[in-house]
């Protein structure tokens, strides 16, 4: 004769957790939660598991094989809501992963496409210096780059990349950017804001902006500049403005740490441009 088993009525948490498929630890949550009643506890002091609750932590598995969430599987227990309109929920949330899953895989390719962090950016941005040679681009360049694409957007960072274009092709200019920005640095807090350095230095600085914008129209960059208004505006999804931080916050929130004196060569600076942009005009 063949020994027969008898099962039990009910069993420790140990022995109902084993056979789910879970952990001890996960069917405790499952009681804060509110997803699993939690039994009566024996004359031992320790819960007991039946037939039921183990009918509850089967299902609670299998719908969390299937991506959907804690929550929505309380409410379907409930019957709070309808299993039509958590399938729906869950389908909604699996079409957004693979989204993301899309722009990762394209961020990827990006990288191992142009060989550096210049992959990281925007492809509008990408696509616009993915000209260079290597190492034309310096990694204060990327930074500058990052930092305006956070603030003003994949358009603010692709025009902001004509600069660099023409410095990474004009060894002059660039010579000129790199001593502006050793005197940029020399601003440190023992400098007097008010000292005739600063006023000498934005009218530099000035003159330097002014040279810029000449080699960029001569080399035809800001008719390339106007073709990606164009471009931006298909690209748009509608959801920028939800992951994009305004400007004016993002400049409130971005640290320099400048002495008052750098602060004010760079308040000069406008100033100047803005005059020669006023009586240009």
């Amino acid at each position: 004769m063949y020994p027969s088993a008898t099962p039990p009525r009910e069993v420790k948490i140990g022995d109902a957790a084993a056979f789910a498929g879970t952990t001890p630890r996960a069917i405790r949550h499952y009681h804060q939660i509110g997803l699993l009643p939690e039994p009566e506890r024996g004359g031992d002091g320790r819960r007991r598991y039946g037939y039921d609750d183990m009918i509850r932590l089967l299902w609670i598995r299998k719908m969390s094989e299937a991506g959907i969430s804690l929550d929505d599987m309380r409410a379907a227990f409930d019957e709070a809501r309808d299993v039509e309109d958590v399938l729906g929920r869950l389908e909604e949330t699996l079409a957004a992963q693979e989204a993301d899953i899309k722009r990762q895989r394209a961020a990827v390719q990006r990288l191992r496409a142009v060989g550096s962090p210049l992959g990281l950016l925007s492809p509008l941005v990408t696509d616009r210096l993915s000209h260079l040679p290597p190492g034309a681009l310096r990694p204060s360049d990327l930074d500058a780059l990052l930092v305006t694409e956070r603030i003003f957007g994949p358009l603010g960072a692709a025009i902001q990349a004509s600069v660099f274009i023409t410095l990474a092709t004009h060894p002059g200019l660039r010579a000129e950017a790199d001593r502006l920005d050793a005197a940029d640095a020399a601003l440190d807090d023992t400098v007097d804001p008010h000292d005739p350095q600063v006023e000498e230095l934005a009218a530099q600085h000035c003159a330097h902006h002014k040279a810029l914008l000449q080699a960029i129209e001569a080399a035809g960059l800001d008719v390339a500049e106007e073709k990606l208004f164009e471009i931006y505006d298909a690209d748009l999804t509608g959801d920028e403005e939800d992951t994009q931080m305004s400007a004016f916050k993002a400049v409130t929130k971005m640290p320099y740490g400048f002495s008052a004196a750098r602060t004010r060569c760079i308040e000069l600076t406008a100033r100047l441009l803005h005059g020669d942009l006023s009586a240009g005009s």
